[in-house]
């Protein structure tokens, strides 16, 4: 039997269930398959991060490449690296901004040092911070790596069962309670300094609960996570991206290594949910929602915030 090229269908169309399907990124079969494709695509494609196979190709011409054929994730180990620095210096310069502010419209008299003490100054500082950052970050996803669906970048993916979410992360706040119980937990660190009145505690609980958690998994889950399990796999991924997430945490833990291991522990579920799920919004959910059930037990035990001394009995 003979063929010519009439009998050739003009748009071959990969078959999705073959070896050779190509995963849509943010759409991936599994989390997986997800992080590691854009890996699996730049062995074959000798580093352009597109997959070339017989689909590409008509009469010896490349075609042009599938979108859906897009690295996952977009950014690479040194964007990482640039997003680092740009967030140590947006946490410093907001934070001389806020105190310089601070000098200038309410303590004019009062020097640069004791304001710079001030927790609420620390957290102005700190929540101004972190709008640079995410605005860098959209930036970054949309404009200098051409993705324009951000949230699908980077996974966001909203849960269907939501409060199950919300359920996890109190359920883990609880549990981690009761181990601390179990672990060399100084009686004061250095976070305690941000309960000294009822309007520190409330700005630090807001915070606690908003932006901190929503850009702490953003970073974390988010950018860091995929860029290390297509690199390194999964289980060095996890433990490294949770490792980074304690550290974060270890000066206002006051370097001790009992609390330190509790955000340790977190961490790991919190990146543990992101591979399983291919989810953020799932992190970001268990993350409030551990935060939050801190914030209402500090509440109620202090009276709402009237009686913070009982903090320390």
């Amino acid at each position: 039997m003979n063929f010519s090229s009439d009998d050739l269908p003009e748009n071959p169309t990969p078959n999705p269930n073959s070896a050779d399907a190509v995963p849509v990124w943010g759409r991936a079969s599994s989390p997986v398959q997800a992080e590691q494709g854009s890996a699996d695509s730049t062995g074959q494609s000798g580093g352009s991060g597109v997959p070339l196979d017989a689909s590409h190709f008509s009469d010896g011409q490349p075609s042009v490449p599938f979108d859906v054929a897009s690295p996952d994730p977009a950014w690479t180990g040194l964007d990482i690296l640039r997003l680092m620095v740009l967030i140590i210096v947006a946490i410093i310069a907001c934070f001389f901004a806020a105190v310089l502010v601070t000098r200038i419209c309410v303590y004019p008299h009062m020097g640069l040092g004791e304001i710079a003490r001030i927790p609420l100054v620390a957290v102005a500082g700190q929540s101004l911070a972190y709008l640079l950052i995410f605005g860098y970050m959209y930036v970054l996803v949309t404009r200098e790596r051409r993705r324009p669906d951000f949230l699908a970048a980077i996974h966001w993916n909203w849960p269907s069962n939501i409060a199950a979410y919300v359920v996890v992360g109190f359920a883990l706040s609880l549990a981690l309670q009761v181990l601390a119980h179990f672990l060399p937990i100084p009686k004061e660190l250095p976070i305690d300094n941000f309960f000294r009145t009822p309007a520190e505690a409330w700005a630090l609980s807001i915070l606690s609960v908003t932006l901190a958690p929503l850009m702490e998994e953003l970073f974390f889950r988010g950018f860091l996570y995929p860029v290390l399990a297509r690199r390194l796999g999964l289980p060095i991924a996890v433990f490294l991206t949770a490792l980074g997430f304690a550290l974060l945490h270890v000066a206002q833990l006051g370097r001790a290594w009992g609390p330190v291991l509790v955000i340790f522990l977190v961490g790991i579920v919190l990146t543990l949910v992101r591979a399983k799920t291919n989810s953020v919004a799932a992190g970001v959910l268990i993350h409030m929602a551990y935060n939050g059930t801190i914030t209402v037990a500090m509440f109620a035990a202090t009276d709402g915030f009237r009686h913070l001394e009982k903090l320390n009995q």
